[in-house]
């Protein structure tokens, strides 16, 4: 399953909007499966939106055919327009599905681990991470994927609501990293925590 990350800084909420309903057009894209997304809590204007493929294929295909005609709407609407294109590799809690419309927050996790690292930072997030997640109240579901090259990673985690995300806390997150050696995987780290709209779920 392929899982694409956008996020651009939009100019014309309105346009934006108007032009991100457009893309229900998805919904008969052969293996498309899902995309959803909303308003950055941190970084005023800034939108994230997540879309799940099955294949690599099927998304360039869809690229090749689709995209130009689906996107046209929203030119002008936004600048600074970031993509990056990862690999699932497991679920954070069991049973993932890639679908929005039960979630009211996201959370996006980008970190950039030593290479040397990567396999180390791949399995602490199996074994130490994703049980504390899982465990926590209102976390309903989490994608872990890796980009190339390899040596880049998104962890994506839906919410049923703000309040309940809050209850994973700080100090537990602290205890957590220093199990997991977290300081001498990574690189870099950049993360944040998505308000949902509903209106741009297809």
């Amino acid at each position: 399953m392929l899982v694409k990350w956008i996020r651009c800084a939009v100019v014309d909420r309105v346009g934006f909007d108007r032009g991100q309903r457009k893309w229900a057009g998805l919904l008969g894209e052969p293996g498309f499966l899902a995309q959803g997304g909303g308003w950055s809590r941190s970084q005023p204007g800034v939108v994230h939106l997540f879309g799940f493929w099955e294949s690599r294929a099927f998304y360039d295909s869809f690229m090749a055919r689709s995209y130009d005609r689906l996107a046209a709407s929203q030119q002008g609407s936004y600048q600074d327009l970031r993509v990056r294109l990862f690999e699932y590799r497991f679920d954070v809690k069991m049973g993932f599905e890639p679908r929005f419309t039960d979630a009211d927050l996201l959370r996006v996790a980008h970190t950039r681990v030593h290479e040397e690292r990567a396999e180390h930072f791949a399995l602490m997030q199996e074994k130490v991470w994703n049980p504390a997640m899982a465990g926590s109240p209102g976390m309903l579901r989490g994608v872990f994927a890796q980009a190339e090259p390899e040596s880049e990673f998104l962890v994506l985690s839906m919410w049923k609501s703000a309040a309940e995300r809050a209850k994973y806390r700080t100090e537990r997150v602290e205890r957590l990293a220093l199990r997991a050696q977290t300081g001498a995987d990574i690189a870099a780290i950049t993360g944040d925590v998505i308000d949902m709209d509903p209106s741009w779920t297809v």
